[in-house]
C-alpha cells in the first residue's frame, strides 16, 4: 500500500472523527429491512452487521428493528396458507398470525442477532410482542376503514424493558409483532414500529435501511435523489407521486418520529457497501435525510 492510499484511509477517519465525538451516547434506532435481507448471498446482511457493530464499538445505543415479509410470505406457502394483501398490507387470520410470529421471532430475528454476533456485537432478540402494545388497526393511511385481521398499531413501548438491556451492553434487536389488548399477539408495519420505538427512546437518529437510495425526485431517474427534504415539503411530493405506496409508511412514521423528538430520519440503500456509515460518520452522506422545517 502506498503513502497516498494510507493518508486517503487516514482522512476517511480524520473525517469521521467530530461525529464520533458528537454522536457518543446517543441512541440511534435502525430500521432493518429491504430485499438484501432475503438475498442468498450473505454478504450484504454481514456487512450491515459490521457497520451496526461499528456504530456500537463507537459508543452508540443502537436499537434495531427488522422487517421480514418476504420470509413470512414463503413460511405461508410452506404451511399452505395462501398470502393476501388490501393495499400492500397483510391480512392476518388467526393461522396466519401464528406463522407471522414464528418466522419473526424464531427466524428473522435470530438470523439478525447471528450475523451480529458475527461482527463481534453484542445483540439480543426481543419478541416485539414483550416490548410493544397495540391496538386493532381500523383505519388504513388514507383514512378508510380496515379489518385486516391480527394487524395492529402501536400504542406503547415499553422503554424501560428497552433501555435496560442497552445499560447492560446489549444492542436490542426487536422483531414487529405486538401484544394487542386481548393480549394475543399482533402483525405490525415494521416501519412504523422503527418510527414509535425512535420516539419513545427520543432516538438522535432513525434510519430506514431498504432496497432503494432513498427518495428520488423522479422515482425512473436514480441521479434525482433529495439528500434532505424538510417536512413542510413533503405533502407536496405526496400529490406529485413521487413518495408512493411504498414509501408512505416510511415517511409517515418519519414525520411522526420527527414531532416527537427524533432529531433526524435517513433512509439509505442497504445494498450499498456500508452506506450506513457513510450517512452517519461523513459530511455529505449518501441517501435521504428528512429533517424539520
Amino acid at each position: 500500500m502506498n503513502v497516498a492510499e494510507v493518508t486517503a484511509k487516514a482522512e476517511v477517519l480524520i473525517e469521521a472523527l467530530p461525529y464520533i465525538q458528537d454522536f457518543r451516547g446517543s441512541t440511534f434506532v435502525v430500521k432493518y429491512g429491504g430485499s438484501f435481507m432475503d438475498d442468498p448471498d450473505p454478504v450484504a446482511r454481514t456487512r450491515v452487521a459490521y457497520d451496526l457493530a461499528f456504530l456500537a464499538a463507537a459508543g452508540i445505543n443502537v436499537v434495531v428493528v427488522h422487517g421480514g415479509g418476504k420470509a413470512i410470505t414463503r413460511a405461508m406457502e410452506s404451511s399452505g396458507l395462501k398470502a393476501r394483501f388490501v393495499n400492500g398490507m397483510r391480512v392476518t387470520d388467526e393461522a396466519t398470525i401464528a406463522v407471522v410470529k414464528q418466522t419473526l421471532d424464531e427466524i428473522v430475528n435470530k438470523d439478525v442477532c447471528d450475523a451480529i454476533l458475527t461482527a463481534q456485537g453484542r445483540p439480543k432478540g426481543l419478541p416485539g410482542d414483550t416490548v410493544l402494545v397495540c391496538q386493532k388497526l381500523v383505519v388504513d393511511d388514507d383514512g378508510n376503514a380496515v379489518d385486516l385481521g391480527y394487524v395492529g398499531d402501536v400504542t406503547e413501548v415499553k422503554v424501560k424493558l428497552i433501555k435496560k438491556e442497552i445499560a447492560d451492553g446489549f444492542m436490542p434487536v426487536i422483531s414487529p409483532v405486538a401484544e394487542g389488548l386481548d393480549g394475543k399477539p399482533y402483525n405490525v408495519n415494521a416501519d412504523l414500529v422503527a418510527g414509535r420505538v425512535a420516539s419513545a427512546l427520543r432516538a438522535r437518529r432513525l434510519v430506514y435501511m431498504s432496497d432503494v437510495p432513498g427518495l428520488l425526485a423522479d422515482p425512473a431517474d436514480p441521479t434525482s435523489l433529495i439528500s434532505t427534504l424538510k417536512t413542510s415539503q413533503v405533502d407536496d411530493l405526496k400529490k406529485r407521486g413521487v413518495i408512493d405506496k411504498g414509501m408512505r409508511p416510511k415517511v409517515l412514521s418519519a414525520m411522526r418520529a420527527l414531532q416527537e423528538g427524533v432529531q433526524r430520519v435517513h433512509f439509505i440503500d442497504g445494498r450499498l457497501p456500508h452506506s450506513l456509515l457513510l450517512e452517519i460518520f461523513t459530511n455529505r452522506g449518501i441517501g435521504t435525510e428528512i429533517v424539520q422545517g
